[in-house]
């Protein structure tokens, strides 16, 4: 069996530092890097030239990234990020008064946020449903399907959980939702590079970011709208392509906005190819299985029983000290990383703590053995 090394010559991160959490902000490899900082120095060089090459520039990268998602490139438009997406969606959809958004507990916070907001401003409501995280396909969709009704302006759906790293049965939901006239709006912020083909899925809007898994450029993401929406949705800043007929270009125009990130995202799709990603992914999969069961034995817990766990990600359970809140559990990712030099993240659910880990082609299992035998002291 081949064995792939890690890469991190490929990046720049600080080698002293154990980098666990590639899920959150990701980390761009220097060849884009490189082309990030060309690109930002032709701006400068002469912006007036500059600007009236970034439609031509846009429309390249937007056509590669479509395709690298394999989507219809008419219905693909570039936004900063998922909850961008989704705030687009949600602005595009009929709330009518007395109406509810459906999520599940396993909803991303600032999505939830943006459900609450334009509950609040239609009159609806907001209803959460409990899926446990042993929960099989099955028992998923029954969940979901048990409170959708005549009432429900839309479904509110992740495809990969952030907070759990549950992968949900997305086609089978938003195919339930186009039997019942129902909206879906799935939140697909982790599935680039992590799931083949992810908004192919039948889902009336679709947002993913490419700063996580693809490694582009922060600020990279995209919304994949169905054909029926697409006259109606808008961008959320008002600019002067606002009458554009065709729904990509009519995101691309943002005024003075920083391009280059869009423009060089298609650059880290090319180190993806280098490293062979679809094989990497699979063996990055057996990396952090294995380093999870080494934290968890060292911790005196276990690995969270995900029913469907995304490739990368993995949940070991913390036995958190003191006093569980967000300020705590913030408090505890500054104190392994100045202690430790160890970037964590920390997820709860329900009444249960974990620690997130997430892996990418720079980690190795030498990174979990480490932070096994340093955490422990932590606590």
């Amino acid at each position: 069996m081949t064995v792939l090394s890690p890469r991190p010559d490929l990046w720049t991160l600080d080698p002293d530092v154990l980098h666990l959490n590639h899920g959150s902000f990701g980390a761009v490899p220097r060849r884009t890097q490189e082309l990030l900082a060309l690109l930002r120095a032709e701006t400068e060089a002469n912006p007036m030239r500059w600007f009236r090459s970034v439609p031509e520039r846009l429309t390249a990268s937007r056509l590669e990234l479509a395709a690298f998602l394999q989507t219809d490139p008419a219905g693909f438009a570039l936004v900063a990020n998922a909850s961008a997406g989704v705030t687009a969606a949600l602005s595009t959809i009929p709330i009518p008064a007395g109406s509810k958004l459906v999520l599940t507990n396993h909803a991303y916070g600032a999505v939830r946020y943006a459900a609450e907001r334009f509950a609040k401003a239609n009159q609806a409501e907001v209803v959460i449903v409990d899926v446990p995280l042993e929960a099989d396909d099955e028992a998923v969709v029954a969940a979901i399907e048990a409170v959708l009704d005549e009432r429900t302006a839309a479904l509110i759906v992740d495809q990969i959980s952030s907070a759990t790293a549950m992968v949900f049965p997305i086609r089978r939901l938003a195919a339930l939702c186009r039997s019942l006239g129902i909206p879906s709006i799935v939140d697909g912020a982790h599935a680039p590079a992590l799931l083949d083909a992810p908004a192919e899925d039948g889902a009336d809007f679709w947002t993913g970011n490419f700063h996580k898994w693809p490694a582009a450029p922060r600020a990279t993401a995209g919304l994949v709208v169905a054909e029926q929406w697409r006259t109606a949705t808008r961008p959320l800043i008002v600019s002067w392509s606002e009458y554009d007929e065709r729904l990509p270009e009519r995101f691309d125009q943002q005024g003075t906005a920083d391009y280059a990130a869009w423009i060089a995202a298609p650059e880290s799709l090319r180190v993806l190819e280098d490293l062979e990603w679809p094989r990497r992914r699979s063996k990055l999969s057996t990396l952090v299985d294995e380093g999870a069961r080494i934290l968890a034995k060292s911790l005196g817990t276990s690995v969270a029983d995900v029913a469907h766990p995304a490739a990368t990600m993995r949940l070991v359970e913390l036995p958190f000290p003191g006093e569980r809140s967000p300020d705590a559990g913030e408090a505890f990712k500054e104190k392994a990383s100045r202690e430790l030099k160890a970037e964590i993240t920390l997820t709860g659910f329900d009444t249960r703590v974990f620690i997130r880990l997430s892996a990418h082609a720079y980690n190795s299992l030498h990174d979990y053995h480490r932070l096994a035998e340093w955490l422990p002291a932590l606590l």
